[in-house]
């Protein structure tokens, strides 16, 4: 395991390309994560899952996928989650618990049947954001709810389950993304409410989950650090640290993401030295993905231990 780096890429097409066996070969990352432009057909990414796999020779290899329901959905060529948003299952929660239980569980168990049948075993959700009226609609419906005891609770919930399924969690945006009033992805969002504001609500609900991973915002919290982002930020990591108690890894939201005011390189070494654990390049460009992984260091030893809890759980 000493040869690993620490950063989890993206792939092109639908199939591995010379240049990408090569790539992967060559670095090593720690994952890989498939998007819509990777899935075509169930058989398709079988294969291409087995493919990566048999690459790293290890059928437990972290891949990842976003699989959120609603309008974050990779699966979308084959199956339609659209209707199943978060909002939606944090309203049925409210109005009716004994439904809600009964109908999420199905829910979790057929996405999760899916995702072990096409070899992916990391699926990045819960979205643990607090939603707001004047929120950025970026979040939007990707929230379960306003009310913070209700996203934490649904949180725990979907962790177990699909833990209960031999699917891993990633809790984000850590330490909450709720507030942002743009999207980060192309703009920088700065959050300017006090911390003892945020420890009450948006960190709330990230407190003490039993995710094995947990993914930051890329946003600013002015009253903590106004100059870095939560992924540059080694007073925040520190606060997700001890103040959140998550104990297992970290890992950056995409580094390409345009809220990152720095070259690709200087945001990799940014993010490893604020105490990111993993790095994420999701758009599958080859030149960029290159930079990452030269900047990117092998896993250090509380990785590898985290690491082979992962592969010690997972069948």
């Amino acid at each position: 395991m000493t040869k690993i780096r620490s950063f989890i890429c993206g792939i092109k097409g639908t199939k591995l390309s010379k240049n990408e066996i090569i790539f992967l070969k060559k670095y090593k990352p720690w994952g890989v994560i498939l998007f819509s432009r990777n899935i075509k057909s169930i058989e398709q990414t079988k294969l291409l899952t087995k493919s990566i796999k048999t690459l790293f020779k290890n059928k437990k290899f972290p891949i990842l996928i976003d699989e959120e329901g609603g309008k974050v959905s990779r699966l979308s060529k084959f199956i339609d989650n659209s209707n199943f948003t978060a909002e939606f299952f944090g309203n049925l929660f409210l109005k009716d618990k004994k439904k809600f239980n009964y109908f999420y569980k199905i829910y979790i168990d057929q996405i999760s049947y899916l995702l072990n049948l096409l070899g992916i075993n990391i699926n990045t959700v819960p979205v643990l954001d607090l939603r707001r009226k004047n929120s950025h609609k970026v979040i939007g419906s990707r929230s379960y709810s306003s009310d913070k005891k209700v996203v934490s609770e649904i949180g725990n919930l979907c962790i177990s389950l699909f833990h209960k399924n031999n699917i891993f969690t990633i809790v984000k945006h850590i330490p909450g993304h709720g507030l942002s009033k743009v999207d980060s992805h192309t703009k920088l969002p700065i959050i300017k409410q006090k911390y003892s504001y945020l420890k009450k609500n948006d960190f709330f609900t990230f407190k003490n989950k039993s995710s094995s991973f947990s993914m930051t915002g890329h946003l600013i919290f002015s009253d903590l650090d106004p100059i870095n982002t939560v992924t540059h930020s080694k007073k925040i990591i520190n606060i997700i640290r001890k103040q959140i108690a998550f104990d297992n890894l970290i890992i950056s939201d995409d580094i390409s993401m345009k809220a990152l005011k720095f070259s690709l390189l200087e945001n990799t070494k940014k993010a490893f030295t604020a105490g990111c654990n993993l790095v994420l390049h999701c758009n599958g460009n080859l030149k960029e993905m290159t930079i990452v992984a030269q900047n990117s260091p092998y896993i250090n030893n509380f990785i590898k231990k985290k690491t082979e809890q992962f592969y010690s759980i997972i069948r």
